[in-house]
């Protein structure tokens, strides 16, 4: 066909949509559909999905209904409006203890964090250059990464590590080539957590080997158990070497309104913003001026740390009972379990085999990653109406699976 020849190699040239790889989200949806066809009146326990189960407090969606209707906020907003700024500026002081001397220059909001992943390798990332990625791990920084003729070099999230990336396995030779490294702590898919220390390791490699760092919080709020939102910026000399993203999707449940914001180093986020200035028109100033009342009110975020935390309790109790080994997370809304090895007589290679298996076999929906270790991914998001109803359904996941006669020992 005419147009084979004229797509960009970075997407596969004349290759380019035929791939029979199915990506493992679209497995799911084609297990999901096998479960309803095999049992249409048994309903699907979705564990899987990673977004809020609930709507904006409804006062963030009162300022956006007034701000809707005003008619200055129907300009472009470009890199973003002072009002949103200075929030997120006040925010980061409040909840992280980090001090921002000029929101107008240390922070641009993005139309979510997921352009701002996209665009970030744009500000730094050369042909032939390195990317530290944490494996597993959100994938766009290094997608776009590979699309800029760059390495990506994945750094395995191994569970005798505590889901930290091992630097010591690390070649001298790759540390010092790299430009970026990129963290997600809270870590999804993990449920890890940074501690002090860890990000102090991560600063005097920064320094050691000369790479800038991008930390993805976007649910850095959402702690429990004793665990205080923790930003790396809050450790001395962290704003010369490191951006962080933060997002509002996660606290406070504003997913579909896109909308979160980088921080940091005044040169980077400059760099940012040139490519933002580039590539979008920025996000609704209504929904920048929401924005800004929800940073100003980080209580709202309470009622979701709340019901995760309990939620969280009622999944370790479960999988604990179906003999898996679960850890509550102290960050978060994400249980990540080692998958079982079988059920019965069959035998499972991969998780991603374990996780067609329980949609189709018992209709619960998990994630699987084979990144590092065969894991499944289970989400305090799952739908429900209260605690009876939590109960109700977590005792519903236990009478499903444990008729699978799971094995996690040869």
């Amino acid at each position: 066909m005419f147009i084979d020849d004229k797509i960009a190699e970075r997407l596969g040239g004349r290759a380019f949509g035929q791939s029979t790889e199915i990506y493992k989200f679209e497995k799911i949806k084609q297990a999901k559909r096998k479960a309803l066809e095999k049992n249409p009146l048994r309903p699907i326990i979705d564990l899987g999905v990673g977004e809020p189960d609930q709507p904006a407090h409804a006062s963030i969606v009162n300022v956006l209904a007034e701000e809707a209707g005003k008619a200055e906020n129907r300009f472009y907003a470009d890199n973003g409006i002072a009002e949103f700024q200075q929030a997120a500026g006040r925010f980061m002081k409040q909840v992280f203890r980090v001090n921002i001397d000029s929101p107008e220059k240390q922070i641009i909001h993005g139309i979510g964090t997921k352009p701002i992943l996209a665009m970030l390798p744009f500000c730094f990332m050369n042909s032939g250059d390195i990317l530290l990625n944490p494996s597993p791990g959100y994938p766009v920084p290094a997608t776009y990464t590979r699309y800029l003729g760059a390495q990506v070099y994945n750094m395995p999230l191994l569970k005798e590590n505590n889901f930290y990336p091992d630097f010591s396995s690390v070649s001298e030779d790759i540390l010092r080539q790299a430009k970026l490294l990129y963290l997600i702590y809270p870590n999804n898919p993990t449920g890890q957590t940074a501690t002090r220390d860890f990000f102090q390791q991560v600063l005097d490699l920064s320094d050691k080997y000369n790479f800038f760092v991008i930390n993805d919080a976007a649910y850095s709020t959402l702690t429990y158990d004793g665990y205080e939102p923790l930003s790396i910026l809050s450790l001395p000399g962290a704003m010369e070497r490191a951006v962080e993203i933060h997002s509002l999707s996660k606290s406070y449940n504003m997913t579909g309104w896109r909308l979160g914001f980088a921080v940091g180093n005044e040169k980077a986020i400059k760099a940012y913003g040139a490519v933002k200035d580039n590539t979008d028109s920025g996000q609704f100033r209504a929904i920048q001026k929401a924005g800004a009342y929800a940073l100003d009110h980080p209580e709202l975020i309470e009622v979701n740390r709340e019901r995760y935390s309990r939620r969280l309790n009622l999944l370790v109790k479960t999988f604990k009972e179906l003999g898996f080994e679960a850890i509550k997370p102290k960050a978060s809304f994400y249980l990540y379990l080692p998958a079982p090895i079988g059920a019965g007589k069959q035998v499972f290679q991969a998780a991603a085999e374990v996780s067609t298996f329980l949609i189709e076999e018992a209709s619960v929906s998990t994630v699987p990653w084979d990144e590092a270790g065969r894991f499944l991914r289970v989400s305090a998001t799952f739908e429900a109406n209260g605690f009876e109803d939590e109960l109700r359904v977590m005792a519903e996941v236990k009478e499903r699976l444990q008729a699978l006669d799971l094995r996690f020992r040869v």
